[in-house]
């Protein structure tokens, strides 16, 4: 029911933004952002003290919390830093955070909560799928900010939209580091006794980790930016996609339960 209500406040959001972006901006929809987010955590916080354990361990639970990440991301961007983002790129990060509620409501997703098992009781768990997916978040401003990139022509915009996709990619890319690579291989070894088995999704999670590593290095060994960063940004949210999802319905493995 919470999560219901952030997914509706979630859209009022959106179509607040679309009359923005048609007339005049309206920053009450970036609050409506943060009050999602703060719903959405207020679920997790619920579930968790239901099953007693965070409640992160299943694909239902993942894409909550991570939406809520992604929206407290976009509403402090917007509003509280000092490279405000253009209110296109909000209103496609919103829609991202849309999508993935949309999917977290399939009735092919068990939402009853139980208690995760044993493998899944572990704190390195709720490290390696909390960082992992706050970075990711980033990812997904970055994304917004690098399709803006490649649709607008004035060049002091294209500046901006490269400059957030930087900033983004800056922060989201050791949170996803730490979590996704360094978390997960602790968690592996305390639940399947290996740092590294070269599991589907550790193996898509490392070459989405290439990606992006491929991108910061391209802006700071070869200070190049424009167009391919715009590229491999969005090159590296599709990867990141293609991990959560993807390797969990398409191929087996030891992550297949989640």
């Amino acid at each position: 029911m919470i999560a219901t209500a952030a997914f509706m406040l979630l859209l009022l959001s959106l179509l607040l933004q679309i009359v923005g972006l048609l007339k005049k901006e309206l920053f009450f929809s970036y609050y409506l952002l943060l009050t999602a987010a703060l719903l959405l955590f207020t679920a997790t916080a619920m579930r968790s003290a239901v099953i007693g354990f965070f409640a992160i361990t299943n694909s239902y639970e993942s894409l909550i919390f991570y939406a809520g990440v992604i929206t407290l991301v976009l509403f402090l961007f917007r509003i509280l830093t000092k490279v405000k983002t253009p209110p296109p790129v909000s209103f496609l990060g919103t829609l991202v955070a849309i999508v993935l509620l949309a999917v977290a409501s399939s009735p092919n997703l068990p939402k009853e909560p139980l208690p995760p098992i044993p493998a899944l009781r572990s704190h390195w768990l709720v490290l390696h799928v909390t960082f992992s997916f706050i970075g990711e978040a980033f990812f997904v401003l970055a994304f917004s900010a690098s399709i803006y990139y490649l649709a607008v022509k004035n060049d002091r915009k294209k500046e901006t939209a490269d400059q957030l996709i930087y900033t983004s990619i800056g922060i989201g890319y050791p949170f996803f580091t730490v979590g996704a690579l360094i978390f997960g291989a602790i968690w592996a070894q305390y639940a399947w006794g290996s740092y590294w088995s070269w599991d589907p999704k550790e193996t898509w999670a490392l070459v989405t980790w290439i990606v992006y590593t491929g991108y910061l290095h391209t802006r700071f060994v070869k200070r190049m930016k424009g167009k391919l960063s715009a590229i491999l940004s969005i090159v590296g949210f599709c990867f990141t996609i293609f991990t959560f999802f993807g390797v969990n319905y398409l191929m087996s493995g030891l992550h297949s339960y989640g």
